[in-house]
């Protein structure tokens, strides 16, 4: 009797053991759905930066530093940080780079590696990417190169080559920078860029382009500024019109855009991004050094000197077709910002 005993005692407990098993495999695998939900290669997922990346176990720790580092970029590497000063500016990287730099017509970042090495016309020679996103340090955020075997360059690196493969579909097509638009026949319209500014630009951006901070200033803008001392420097792509329109046309406003489909028309982002450029903004130094093959200078390029004799307030506002038609036919360059 006492032996029966014990083996249903030992047969409970090993039914418990087996109940307690079932029950954290089931709470397990209900925890990892909520940080991660595989998906197949046919759905295309909404972003979500801490599904997607901070929260996914596939994801690395040194991408995930490199995604909050180009996510939160004034906090690890710039004013707000109190080790490291390189980005010179409170923006994000992704201020531009949307989601994370995966949205497609924002300058993704998927497939990045796969472009690299380069050739940039700014410096005359096929560049790398550690040069690439230095350009961006010193343009774009206004700053000073990040050392090319830093711990930070390291983890950024290493998030831009996961985007290849760690990440679930995200878009209906991939492609680089941002699509172009068509070149209007006119010069900016200062008054309808105004306009523009005011009915679709102001709510994020502020009358002045100074920009929306989070509730917590440690995280730096959730709108960035657009002139002003905060802001991208003159030497920065950002600057040429063309290329501020073809990010305008294709993600603003924001939320409410996409390459698919925009709210504005190429005329209107036209004006508008010209409206933005006119205001001032920080001088970057040595920018007379910038293209040395001045007839690889895009057009739009507001600061000199150009290979050609069309004026300073041309190659800002337009209009760019004579300028497109006199490379064209003297050097053979069709010009597209």
């Amino acid at each position: 009797m006492e032996i029966f005993q014990s083996l249903v005692k030992n047969l409970l407990v090993l039914i418990g053991v087996l109940l307690l098993l079932i029950i954290s495999l089931l709470i397990g695998s209900v925890y990892f759905d909520e940080i991660w939900q595989p998906h197949s290669k046919e759905d295309i997922v909404e972003w979500d930066p801490k599904t997607v990346v901070l929260n996914n176990p596939t994801a690395s720790s040194e991408v995930k530093k490199g995604f909050l580092i180009l996510d939160s970029t004034s906090h690890f590497i710039g004013p707000l940080s109190r080790n490291f000063k390189y980005a010179g500016n409170n923006l994000s990287c992704t201020s531009c780079h949307l989601n994370g730099g995966t949205l497609s017509g924002a300058a993704s970042w998927i497939g990045i590696f796969k472009r690299f090495p380069q050739f940039s016309g700014r410096e005359n020679k096929s560049g790398t990417l550690v040069e690439r996103i230095n350009g961006c340090m010193e343009r774009s955020m206004n700053g000073i190169a990040l050392p090319k075997e830093s711990d930070q360059m390291r983890y950024i690196l290493a998030y831009m080559k996961w985007l290849d493969y760690g990440l679930p579909k995200l878009n209906s097509k991939n492609f680089k920078g941002y699509p172009k638009i068509e070149l209007p026949s006119v010069a900016v319209n200062l008054k309808k860029g105004k306009s523009i500014y005011l009915k679709e630009c102001v709510v994020c951006h502020g009358e002045n382009g100074q920009g929306m901070m989070y509730q917590n200033e440690n995280k730096g803008y959730q709108y960035p500024p657009l002139w002003g001392s905060d802001s991208y420097n003159d030497g920065a792509g950002m600057n040429r019109v063309l290329t501020a329109a073809a990010f305008i046309k294709n993600n603003m406003p924001y939320l409410q855009a996409t390459w698919k489909t925009p709210k504005l028309t190429d005329e209107e982002a036209f004006h508008v991004a010209g409206y933005i450029n006119s205001f001032p903004r920080p001088q970057k130094i040595n920018k007379e050094n910038d293209y040395p093959d001045k007839k690889l200078k895009p057009m739009s390029t507001p600061y000199g000197p150009w290979k050609d004799n069309f004026s300073p307030k041309q190659h800002k506002y337009g209009p760019y077709l004579p300028i497109y038609n006199f490379y064209k036919e003297k050097y053979g360059i069709k010009k597209t910002k």
